[in-house]
This record gives structure tokens, C-alpha cells and sequence, in this order.
């Protein structure tokens, strides 16, 4: 009779995923016989393995009866089929979310161009409710310029930029455009691929023009 393979046996074992029953089973020895080796030789048993997948079926489970109540037993089928109706509803959520965050990005956009496209008209308007104190100074108006001013308004373009940006990949990700292949990528210039301050300021400009 050969010998059992006890540093298989003992990997097993610390491993945590196949009970002492499976392990003794498959090495066609008793599980007193484990045990009273990996007394003997302090072998730990790591059960995270285990308890995660005991976890992860009890939750996908839990799922399925709030979809499927009037089912007593749970097949694989109707396991499936719950399960990914569940998934399905969440990515259905998230992609209208994404939605709406996108429309509101592309309306402030909207908002930004407006303002871009009459300057003067802001800076008149400012000028007519210019109100100074006793010491000559317009706190409002001075927040109202600087608002309106051109390092704000590279700003704004730059964070709406930004968050497009981030806004449409979650969204490709949502609608699984691109997974199964490398992402097309449209590096900007420089070692960054982030809208950098100089790289929006390019953009107003051409925007303005």
C-alpha cells in the first residue's frame, strides 16, 4: 500500500477549502489520521476560503427568494436565472444614473459656452452694480469678477472636462463597450493623459475662436 502524500495532504489541509472528509477521501486514509498529524506537526487551517464561499452562496440565495418566494426548492436554473435578473436590474440602474449625470454635465456645458460667448456683457453687468463701501471696495463685485474672469472659466472647462471624462467610461463600462478588448485610448500631448490647466486654456481658445 503506498504511502499517503502527506505534504499534498498537508497543503490541502491549510488551504481550507476541501473538508477533513474530501481531503481523507481523495488520499484514501482516515480523518483521525489527519487530524493527529496536524496536531502533531501544528498545521494551521485557513477557513476564510470556505466561510467567503459559504458567504457569497448565501447571499446570492437570499437574492433569489426575494425574486423567486413561491420556489421550495432552488435549481440551478432558477439560481441563474434570479441571480442575473438581480445583476440586470442594478447595471439598469447604474446606466440611467450615468445618464442623467451625463445630461447635467453636457447641460453645464451648455451653461459655460453661454457665458463664454458674451464676455462683455458680463463685465458690463458688473460695472453697473459696482457698490462700493466707505473704503472704495465691492467684496460681491470682486467675487462676481472673479467668477467671470478667464483663469474661472479655463477652470470650470477643465473639471467638466474631467468629469465627461470619467462620466463616459463609466458609461462604456455600464453598457460593456470595449471589455473584451484592450479600451481605445486618445492620449492628449504631454506624459499625462489628464486634461492638464495649459491643455484646456488651448481648448477655450479654440472654442472661442
Amino acid at each position: 500500500m503506498a504511502k499517503p502524500d502527506w505534504e499534498a495532504i498537508e497543503t490541502a489541509y491549510r488551504a481550507g477549502v476541501m473538508s477533513l472528509r474530501e481531503i481523507a477521501s481523495h488520499h484514501g486514509i482516515s480523518e483521525g489520521a489527519i487530524r493527529k498529524r496536524a496536531k502533531r506537526d501544528d498545521w494551521s487551517r485557513d477557513l476564510n476560503a470556505r466561510i467567503q464561499q459559504k458567504a457569497d452562496d448565501l447571499v446570492r440565495k437570499q437574492e433569489v427568494r426575494k425574486t423567486v418566494r413561491t420556489k421550495t426548492e432552488l435549481t440551478e436554473r432558477v439560481l441563474i436565472e434570479a441571480t442575473a435578473e438581480v445583476i440586470a436590474s442594478v447595471r439598469m440602474e447604474h446606466r440611467g444614473d450615468i445618464r442623467r449625470a451625463r445630461e447635467l454635465t453636457n447641460t453645464l456645458f451648455d451653461e459655460l459656452g453661454a457665458q463664454c460667448a458674451d464676455v462683455v456683457a458680463l463685465e458690463q453687468l458688473g460695472d453697473i452694480m459696482f457698490d462700493p463701501d466707505d473704503k472704495g471696495r465691492d467684496r460681491l463685485n470682486e467675487t462676481y469678477q472673479k467668477v467671470i474672469s478667464l483663469p474661472s472659466r479655463v477652470k470650470s472647462l477643465k473639471d467638466l472636462s474631467d468629469s465627461l471624462k470619467t462620466l463616459i467610461g463609466l458609461e462604456r463600462e455600464a453598457w460593456s463597450i470595449g471589455t473584451a478588448s484592450e479600451p481605445e485610448k486618445t492620449p492628449l500631448p504631454g506624459k499625462n493623459t489628464d486634461l492638464t490647466t495649459d491643455q484646456a486654456a488651448e481648448l477655450y481658445k479654440k472654442m472661442m475662436s
